[in-house]
């Protein structure tokens, strides 16, 4: 005698211990910002980055290391010369260096993060056996490494799946945490947007065939580690103008010092006193008037950006996505799934007069209880939760239960002599008029009225008796209304996709915040609103899963797929959200916004903090020339040569000082641009023309106190 129950707890297929033990929370853990292990590998990556031919790629700093090799030449000539002045040159030619590896550093430090990651990516791939059907449609074992696109595999309870591919037959639970560190397994089954499976996951249970997709050095897992590496990350447009203006400025700041050394030589001549500042100063003053903060950052602040984006476990295919992310304008969020529960739910039961509503909610219950859907497990809930009508004992001999099915749109059990169903109006009011019953006044007007709210009613009958209305209504997520005013806070318009006709699409927009919606969206409307966007002059960002949505997520400037969706999406986006949680590009729109908010701010005080210098290092140089540019040294800095050290020693630390926010980026705020440009340049560009003063002055102390200078 079975006994049926109202559904308490959601029962997900067991990972074997064995192995749940070992599953780890997320696939990419944020680590300590200096892990011994990360700053191991960018220290010693440091010394090799001193490669000229590495260094060309950054202007500043490759300027930066040709004045260290020229101080230091003109160090080892004065010490094989016997000339005076090696102590001071030789600090000046240490500092040069360190300034230099400070910058290979910041940038080693977010390499080293991203070639972590890869590692623990590389420690799951394995290649395993897998059971591969021959022409005739025998099974043959061969090596993984050994498939190749559109052969057909089969995998059991058990089995690692052997490459990336798509379920052509057959329905199974896989465990995925080896790529989006979840432990829970998840439905892979054929036809649909959840039939793409990836190389090295496990089948929990039941069998499933696959045909493979990619080569072997292709898979995902495989672009996966090549992406994570951070030295493969391509420059984004904004990062090339910035390079572009601060070698511009160098090359600016280069000829000007150069000239200075000819400017003395006359000067000394004409005047019959004064001294000409030596290569070991013009080179100081050089690399201090040059932006090297920004240009010892600039990379390291790409790179961090997208290691970020990983730590939420969202794979971007280049830095380009996620500097995008920062600047999009229009956000399309499909409503299923994503600013709603995905699944409507029972809200409300609407009883005919003359019924009660406990009646309606009981009939309701029972001929739910065989309703697997969603929807259909709500209504028992609803009851039990509204009318405290639990499950109940029904004896399988004297109950026929009539599970939904499309076809006939209803639900419902023959007990006890009562023919209770549940389902589609139209269907129940078919079968009641069927029966010879008629549909109460009231009956139609609720509908509507259910109707025109947004929701969806479902007619419940027993026998020929129309009882009343159930009303199924999507449920906005928690929170969402909240996340979409915060995307407006950002300036960032959001567009609802949907397939629900307009009047439903109106009252879920209206619920949920969004800005507009698209009822009734076709792939084509979908693509057309992007091109549409687009041609305004808005940056579009949309996520999808599934292959109809394949065209737009790459139309989009962001496009974030899903992992559970077909491989059409995943190789349409530039990003793939291996949680597959769609509300996840709110979070990536964020990240992107902070990467351009930290280049911003660092490239705003590297500019700030050249002012200071100049208040150390012209007057020191100039001195004994002219005696009234003493007037500069506000500082009171103690010698010329404390000054000009000091100005050097300050120039390379700041570097240093800078790499943990370069990495953990600026504190992103949602606020106004406006607002967010003044924040900006009075905490970067006033604190950038401030800092330095105080820090100049006490190095300088510093040197005297300990008779360096």
């Amino acid at each position: 005698m079975p006994t049926v129950t109202t559904p308490e707890t959601k029962v997900t297929p067991q990972i074997p211990q064995e192995d749940a033990s070992l599953l780890p929370k997320r696939l990419v853990r944020a680590r300590p910002l200096f892990d011994p292990e990360i700053v191991r590998r960018a220290t010693a990556a440091s010394f090799l980055k001193l490669n000229p031919l590495t260094l060309m790629k950054n202007p500043v700093m490759f300027v930066v290391e040709g004045g260290a090799a020229l101080t230091t030449m003109f160090l080892f000539r004065d010490i094989f010369t016997g000339a005076g002045g090696i102590s001071f040159q030789f600090q000046i030619s240490l500092w040069l260096w360190f300034t230099v590896l400070f910058a290979n550093f910041a940038e080693a430090m977010a390499e080293a993060r991203g070639k972590a990651q890869a590692d623990a990516l590389r420690k799951t791939k394995t290649d395993v056996a897998a059971k591969r059907l021959t022409a005739s449609g025998k099974i043959e074992q061969v090596p993984g490494s050994m498939l190749r696109i559109d052969d057909i595999v089969v995998c059991e309870a058990g089995d690692i799946i052997p490459g990336d591919g798509e379920v052509i037959d057959g329905v199974a639970t896989v465990d995925e945490s080896v790529i989006t560190g979840e432990s829970a397994p998840v439905i892979r089954e054929s036809g649909g947007d959840r039939s793409a499976v990836t190389g090295g996951t496990r089948v929990l249970s039941d069998q499933i065939k696959i045909k493979i997709t990619s080569n072997p050095g292709e898979t995902f897992l495989d672009r996966m580690i090549a992406l994570v590496e951070g030295a493969q990350r391509q420059k984004t447009p904004n990062e090339i103008a910035l390079n572009i203006l601060i070698a511009g400025l160098t090359l600016i700041f280069l000829l000007a010092v150069v000239t200075l050394q000819p400017y003395s030589v006359f000067s000394v001549a004409q005047a019959g006193s004064g001294s000409i500042p030596t290569v070991a100063v013009l080179v100081s003053l050089l690399v201090c008037l040059i932006p090297t903060t920004i240009g010892g950052l600039l990379s390291a602040i790409g790179i961090a950006g997208m290691d970020r984006v990983m730590q939420h476990n969202v794979l971007a295919m280049s830095g380009k996505a996620v500097e995008a992310a920062g600047d999009v304008n229009s956000l399309l969020l499909d409503k299923t799934g994503t600013i709603t529960l995905g699944n409507r739910q029972a809200v409300e039961f609407l009883a005919v007069a003359g019924v009660k509503d406990t009646e309606l909610a009981d009939a309701a219950q029972l001929s739910s209880l065989a309703d697997e859907t969603p929807e259909g497990r709500s209504v028992v809930v609803l009851a039990k939760e509204k009318y405290g009508l639990r499950g109940r004992h029904i004896p399988e001999n004297e109950a026929a239960f009539i599970p939904f099915s499309a076809y006939t749109r209803m639900s419902g059990v023959d007990f006890e002599g009562r023919q209770l169903r549940k389902g589609a109006t139209d269907a129940i009011i078919k079968l009641v008029i069927e029966r010879g019953g008629s549909v109460p006044p009231d009956f139609q007007e609720m509908s509507d009225r259910i109707s025109r709210n947004g929701g969806t009613p479902l007619a419940v009958s027993d026998g020929k008796r129309l009882l009343g209305v159930i009303h199924l209504k999507d449920i906005v997520k928690g929170g969402m209304k909240e996340r979409i005013a915060q995307l407006r806070r950002m300036g960032i318009r959001t567009i609802m996709i949907t397939g629900d006709n307009p009047l439903t699409a109106a009252a879920i927009a209206a619920e949920a915040g969004v800005d507009d919606f698209l009822a009734q969206a076709t792939p084509k409307d979908k693509l057309d609103y992007i091109r549409k966007e687009q041609a305004a002059g808005r940056l579009v960002a949309m996520t999808g899963d599934g292959t109809n949505d394949a065209p737009a997520l790459a139309q989009a400037d962001v496009g974030l797929a899903m992992n559970t969706g077909t491989t059409a999406a995943k190789e349409a986006g530039n990003m793939v959200d291996l949680d597959s949680n769609p509300t996840k590009l709110i979070e990536v729109v964020a990240i992107g916004k902070q990467l351009l908010i930290t280049r911003g701010a660092l490239t705003t005080f590297s500019i700030a903090n050249d002012l200071a210098k100049y208040f150390a290092i012209i007057p020191a140089m100039f001195l004994t020339m002219y005696p009234v540019l003493g007037t500069l040294n506000i500082m009171h800095l103690h010698t010329p040569q404390s000054a000009v050290l000091a100005a050097v020693i300050f120039n390379a630390l700041i570097i240093i000082a800078l790499v943990p926010l370069a990495l953990r980026g600026v504190k992103y705020r949602p606020v106004a641009a406006a607002s967010l440009l003044r924040r900006n340049l009075l905490i970067y560009g006033v604190g950038g023309i401030i800092v330095p003063f105080p820090g100049i002055w006490i190095i300088d102390q510093l040197l005297v106190a300990l008779r360096l200078a």
